[in-house]
């Protein structure tokens, strides 16, 4: 009955864009633990690899509760929007979230507009990248920059949605500086 509470807690908080606990996410100047992942560009499936995109460049990795939330489609919408600006800067954008391959393949080509992979993230990473909400697997909403050398740069964690890509495209921008 408690993890029921709980479960229906998350739901009308995401629902509401009420603010969840955060979780502790990693520090700026660690080691960001690399992972392959199930993505989708598109509407079509891929792999995504941590490893290889930071061969192009820095990547921001944001992790987000759940796809077609209020919350999580403004987002998407908003890095979207953004994409040229990442690009010129020299990063790939990936979201991340522990949602279905079938509905990612949707988020990406409805709210994503084609413009960015998002990727499912199992538990295991999730935890890895210390952004679990502790309830049916969901990660909060936090952004990292990775540097090409697979340091974090920049961490930003907020409910809100509307600071993490003005924030990332800064933290990308000064990493060129």
């Amino acid at each position: 009955m408690t993890q029921l509470i709980r479960t229906i807690a998350v739901a009308l908080a995401l629902a509401f864009g009420f603010s969840t606990p955060a979780a502790a996410q990693l520090e700026v100047g660690a080691q960001a633990p690399t992972f392959s992942a199930q993505a989708a560009l598109a509407g079509r499936e891929m792999g995504f690899s941590l490893q290889l995109a930071l061969r192009r460049g820095p990547v921001v990795l944001y992790f987000y509760p759940k796809a077609f939330t209020q919350g999580c489609t403004l987002e998407a919408n908003a890095f979207a929007e953004a994409m040229p600006d990442f690009r010129a800067a020299g990063a790939s954008v990936i979201g991340m979230s522990n949602d279905d391959i079938a509905t990612l393949r949707r988020f990406s080509r409805e709210e994503c507009r084609d413009a960015f992979p998002v990727a499912v993230a199992s538990s295991r990473l999730i935890n890895a990248y210390d952004v679990s909400m502790g309830v049916t697997g969901m990660s909060n909403r936090t952004s990292y920059v990775i540097a090409p050398d697979g340091r974090i740069a920049f961490v930003h964690s907020n409910s809100d949605y509307r600071g993490h890509v003005r924030r990332t495209l800064a933290a990308v921008r000064a990493l060129s500086d």
